[in-house]
């Protein structure tokens, strides 16, 4: 059996809430979003996810300061003076959250389960847009499609999308990145901006369809790990299981050269999906389940701000 395709046993079993729970868990996190949106840190909402493209304004005359490549040639000829072209972004965007279910979410070591972190991570998101009037929308995969509902508005619709994500219990156990960017790419309509969460565990080559996605969206990769995915500590003879398939190991993590070699191929994992998310022009954030992530997530979209308003 091969280290890489193992993990750690669950930190506690698998459960999902019941309906009265998820409902009381929603409304705890819509909540936190409009505290998350509030923070000053964060600057206004359009400056973070605005639109991709601009739309013609008006034509006005020109002004000094002004940058010569808006003249409008044809005013300027015909009125006999320089005329420019102004243009708006569009603020119009949809949202998408490509949210991964599959069974290796199913870890965690220091309180908190992946699974937790990345359906809570995704609600903020969603309720953020929501409240900021922009159509929501949400994909759940895991070595399958297991739902999908296009963007939309909608608070109840919403709400309810968010209610799924925290009750679903998924057909499939294993983890398809690739079929999931697939997918959306397919069924999106118009540009986008797309939150891809997971913790890419078990993920292919994924070069040629996160290509294709951000070539016509704007897209987010947010990878949620857990540390002792990637520091294994000396903990002698140990059963190791695979979420995914169920397979079962025992080996010894007091050989220095075993927690080297499952470090190692974790390390090579992320530094490849780095380098991807590099050249595909897609923004990545790494989420631990031991880091609070709400001034990581405010920082990096702050950051994100900033860079786009250059």
């Amino acid at each position: 059996m091969r280290f890489r395709d193992l993990l750690w046993r669950p930190l506690r079993p698998a459960s999902t809430p019941d309906p009265a729970t998820a409902s009381k868990e929603v409304r705890r996190l819509e909540l936190k979003s409009r505290r998350f949106m509030d923070n000053p840190a964060l600057g206004p909402y359009p400056s973070l996810f605005r639109g991709h493209g601009i739309e013609f304004s008006e034509v006005r005359e020109y002004q000094p300061g002004d940058p010569f490549q808006a003249i409008d040639w044809k005013v300027t000829a015909r009125m006999r003076r320089p005329y420019i072209k102004r243009f708006v972004e569009e603020r119009e965007l949809a949202v998408l959250l490509v949210v991964d279910v599959s069974a290796s979410n199913e870890f965690g070591t220091r309180g908190t389960l992946k699974r937790d972190l990345v359906a809570e991570v995704a609600s903020v998101l969603a309720l953020a847009a929501m409240r900021a009037g922009d159509p929501v929308g949400m994909l759940l995969f895991s070595d399958r499609i297991e739902s999908y509902a296009r963007p939309a508005r909608g608070r109840n619709r919403n709400l309810r999308l968010l209610h799924q994500l925290l009750t679903v219990q998924p057909e499939g156990k294993g983890t398809d990145v690739d079929l999931a960017l697939v997918t959306a790419a397919r069924m999106l309509t118009v540009r986008s901006l797309v939150f891809v969460i997971s913790d890419f565990v078990g993920a292919a080559d994924l070069a040629r369809p996160l290509l294709a996605l951000s070539g016509r969206h704007d897209v987010v990769v947010l990878v949620v790990d857990d540390p002792a995915e990637t520091t294994i500590p000396e903990s002698g003879w140990v059963e190791v299981v695979d979420p995914e398939t169920g397979r079962r190991a025992v080996v010894d993590l007091g050989d220095d050269a075993v927690r080297e070699g499952l470090t190692g191929r974790s390390e090579a994992r992320d530094r490849k999906l780095e380098v991807l998310c590099a050249r595909c022009h897609v923004d990545l954030m790494r989420l631990r389940t031991n880091v609070p992530y709400e001034w990581r997530l405010a920082g990096f979209f702050a950051a994100r701000g900033r860079r786009r308003l250059r």
